[in-house]
């Protein structure tokens, strides 16, 4: 094992709606993240405790947690998409509902520019989505 930092050679980065409540936060993060998880290539290895007992793998790599208004979030979702970055949003319409088919439906009901965009996830080579993040405030 060695203590030198890894440099990844993509970058996956959550762009939060600065004006959500805690719980909003967390479940805003956890949907993005399980959409940018979709891609096979991120999932790290299994983890095995010192008992032997195996856990789910995580992404292998790091998850930059951004926030920015509904115009920060309109943009990273356009820039994104125009790069053919792997994109995840959450509109704010998902929280009203109660599962993934009526999740869709929220999304397919406004063409992307007119989402009501919470959250945005974007995963892709590190300086496309370096580009793409250009300007936007860490998450506080």
């Amino acid at each position: 094992m060695t203590d030198e930092p890894v440099r990844f050679p993509t970058r996956v980065a959550l762009v939060l709606r600065d004006d959500l409540e805690p719980w909003q936060v967390a479940n805003v993060a956890a949907f993005l993240a399980s959409g940018v998880a979709s891609d096979p290539e991120l999932a790290g290895a299994a983890y095995v405790d010192a008992d032997g007992t195996s856990y789910a793998p995580l992404l292998g790599q790091p998850i930059v947690v951004l926030e920015g208004d509904r115009e920060v979030l309109r943009s990273v979702r356009s820039r994104a998409v125009a790069r053919e970055l792997l994109t995840a949003v959450f509109d704010a319409g998902m929280f009203s509902t109660g599962h993934d088919a009526a999740n869709r439906e929220v999304v397919a009901a406004a063409a992307g520019d007119d989402l009501d965009l919470v959250g945005v996830a974007v995963h892709g080579a590190k300086n496309q989505v370096d580009r793409v993040l250009k300007g936007v405030s860490r998450h506080r």
